[in-house]
């Protein structure tokens, strides 16, 4: 699996639910795509109970400085994102099955803001692991911008990267612990999330 990230997190660390170590390793076949869609603490909520995800954790991702903190990626001086990485079984959950959840639970029309959260931070953002997730993130951006433009919104904004090539803009950095999972330790947490109402087209 050709991904970065790095070890600024308790590796014993596991999902509160899911009982996965956050880092991994996980099964043999594990892929792993990290999404951008607004604040983590909401968008990692709406991956963890699909059937076939392995594990879901929090972090930073495309950004320009090592290590960032929690403070330093909201202040925008950065330039990282919130992202929810997810680790699932392609055999079960294939990577369209997430880009929908992707898609339809967030504005990507909006650039650097979800709703009121408004910052860099927020932007919407996919990194793929792999070649065959980034022509699908590309394909699907694609088919759902055709369908925002007939509903009459506008255009995508979403930043797509194929996170393969060893740079601190690749690097997923963990996010700190009490953020992972945070909508499990505080189920009444702050969980906003726009949303254009607009299904994602079926691939043919």
């Amino acid at each position: 699996m050709s991904f970065f990230k790095t070890a600024e997190i308790n590796p014993q660390a596991t999902h509160i639910t899911l009982g996965t170590t956050l880092s991994g390793p996980w099964p043999d076949g594990t892929q792993v795509m990290s999404f951008g869609m607004g604040c983590f603490w909401g968008a990692e909520k709406k991956f963890w109970a699909m059937p076939g995800v392995v594990c879901t954790s929090v972090g930073y991702q495309g950004g320009a400085a090592p290590s960032p903190t929690y403070r330093e990626v909201c202040s925008g001086s950065t330039g990282h994102a919130e992202m929810v990485q997810i680790a699932y079984d392609p055999s079960v959950v294939s990577a369209y099955d997430l880009l929908k959840i992707f898609w339809e639970n967030h504005d990507p029309t909006q650039g650097n803001r979800q709703g009121n959260d408004i910052g860099s931070q927020y932007r919407s953002a996919i990194f793929c692991s792999t070649d065959e997730q980034y022509a699908l993130a590309r394909d699907t951006a694609r088919s759902y911008g055709d369908a925002l433009a007939q509903a009459g919104l506008g255009a995508i904004t979403t930043q797509i990267e194929l996170a393969t090539t060893p740079s601190v803009a690749h690097t997923y950095w963990f996010a700190e612990d009490y953020h992972q999972q945070y909508l499990i330790k505080n189920p009444n947490g702050y969980d906003c999330h726009a949303h254009t109402g607009i299904h994602l087209p079926a691939m043919v």
